[in-house]
């Protein structure tokens, strides 16, 4: 017979064998690479690739398939189409896109001509096509953006005026051909808004929602208010391409897919030197090829975002596996950018064989953040880079970007594994302006088979851990590692 005193002692030594298992059993897994990524409402097992670096680019390739469409067309002119550029045809969009939808996708045909319109919204396995010759102006009187759409504004979530090009919740999407998309944005209307949107009732409103975390079906905006739609926005879509169009002045961002992924973006022109004329802004999105394109902007070329301070860390949805290629930069702020809206992280970004020059291009690689946006970004690739000149830095990575906001916060950013190879320069202040913080620093940078020509004010580096520079030249001299 067993005392009570026993069985405490018995049962007590299982529970002791059960914790050590269930310890061991936890050690274990982290230790077979699995890592635990967070998204809304999800935990999803994660097994870490064993290619690192460029050798992922051919994998990621892979994944990335264009949308294929049925060979059915419908002419947006047996819709109602008038192509005189006078007369709204927003009503003729809406029917060809709904009959194609219906009738199991297809082609929706733009051709030659000119054609205003109001707000364009895709639907599941449609291909926007302007023909070469087609010019689609889009309206500037903001009525015709209504009524608003959940979509996203510089990385915060808004019922806002629609995207010029929009589509929400869509599958197998395009906007193609060899014509014209302008939205004809101008000084005489959507881009004197910035100045009118940073009054207390528009952007800092919205950005107080976010701090307030305030439910985006309260975030009401559009008529009343002056924030800017985007030109093409697709808010949680799959299998996306947007092929060989031209689009002109865009009110704000001219390129956003959202928490949306397979995304082809090939031989495009972006052209619009107004206010955060960004080129191409994907956003908490993955699964990216951006090649051949084009990009002469007002703000950066391409800016890959995900999302802003505490809606950013609501999504908890990084930007990942994005390839860049055969790019031409011209004007913008910079080349390829990270941030500043990337709350939510950002890593496997590989950019190569682009071209970049203008005194009006900034930056060629840039990484901004701060300690109220946060962020981890990691795994940066850059390498057969061409830069004619630039006004700053050839690479700037700063996380004390708008520092007076970023007052009382301490969500520090994370920057590490950069990698730039082959890149030359031939103007411009800096070659690295590297700039971390004192608790925490950038980490695991390398530049390799750099040349660097007509640098006035050689490399800036502040709390850069582990800065390794082999075979990197400023205006002809070699440069040694950071101690």
């Amino acid at each position: 017979m067993f005392s009570n005193k026993g069985n405490n002692t018995a049962t007590k030594n299982l529970a002791r064998l059960f914790y050590i298992f269930l310890i061991l059993s936890i050690l274990s897994f982290i230790s077979s690479g699995t890592e635990i990524t967070y998204g809304k409402n999800r935990i999803t097992d994660v097994k870490k690739s064993e290619k690192t670096g460029w050798e992922q680019v051919p994998e990621i390739l892979k994944k990335i398939v264009a949308p294929k469409f049925p060979d059915k067309e419908f002419n947006i002119m047996k819709y109602g189409a008038v192509a005189d550029g006078k007369t709204l045809c927003t009503k003729a969009f809406e029917k060809a896109i709904d009959v194609c939808n219906k009738k199991g996708g297809g082609i929706v045909e733009v051709p030659k001509g000119e054609y205003l319109t109001g707000a364009i919204h895709l639907k599941n396995n449609v291909n926007l096509h302007i023909s070469k010759g087609a010019v689609v102006k889009f309206s500037t009187n903001p009525k015709d953006y209504l009524p608003v759409v959940h979509a996203r504004w510089e990385g915060s979530d808004v019922m806002n005026y629609s995207p010029l090009i929009y589509a929400y919740k869509q599958k197998n999407i395009a906007v193609t051909g060899e014509g014209i998309l302008d939205g004809q944005a101008s000084d005489e209307n959507w881009w004197k808004w910035k100045k009118l949107g940073n009054n207390k009732e528009s952007r800092p409103r919205l950005m107080q929602m976010n701090d307030d975390k305030v439910p985006v079906n309260q975030r009401i905006f559009g008529e009343g208010y002056y924030l800017r739609p985007t030109f093409v926005e697709f808010y949680q879509c799959q299998n996306i391409l947007i092929s060989n169009v031209t689009l002109k002045n865009s009110p704000f961002w001219f390129l956003h897919p959202v928490l949306s992924n397979n995304i082809t973006i090939t031989d495009v022109t972006t052209n619009g030197l107004g206010p955060n004329n960004d080129g191409c802004d994907p956003e908490s999105s993955s699964d990216i090829l951006i090649k051949g394109c084009t990009f002469n902007n007002g703000d950066d070329c391409i800016a890959i975002k995900s999302g802003r301070n505490n809606d950013g860390r609501k999504w908890n949805t990084p930007s990942t596996n994005i390839i860049i290629q055969n790019c031409m930069m011209k004007d913008g702020h910079g080349g390829v950018v990270i941030g500043s809206e990337i709350t939510g992280g950002c890593w496997n970004v590989f950019a190569e064989d682009c071209e970049m020059n203008s005194p009006n291009l900034d930056r060629a690689l840039r990484i901004k953040s701060n300690t109220k946006r946060g962020g981890i970004v990691r795994n940066i690739y850059m390498r057969n880079v061409k830069v004619g000149q630039v006004k700053e830095a050839i690479v700037k990575l700063n996380m004390h970007y708008d520092p007076p906001e970023a007052v009382g916060y301490h969500y520090n950013p994370v920057f590490e594994n950069i990698y730039v190879q082959n890149v030359t320069s031939q103007k411009s202040r800096y070659g690295l302006f590297l700039d971390g913080l004192e608790d925490s620093q950038i980490r695991n940078v390398t530049i390799e088979d750099c040349k660097f020509n007509g640098v006035d004010h050689g490399n800036y580096i502040n709390y850069v851990e582990g800065l390794k520079l082999i075979n990197v030249y400023v205006n002809g001299e070699l440069q040694k590692d950071e101690k």
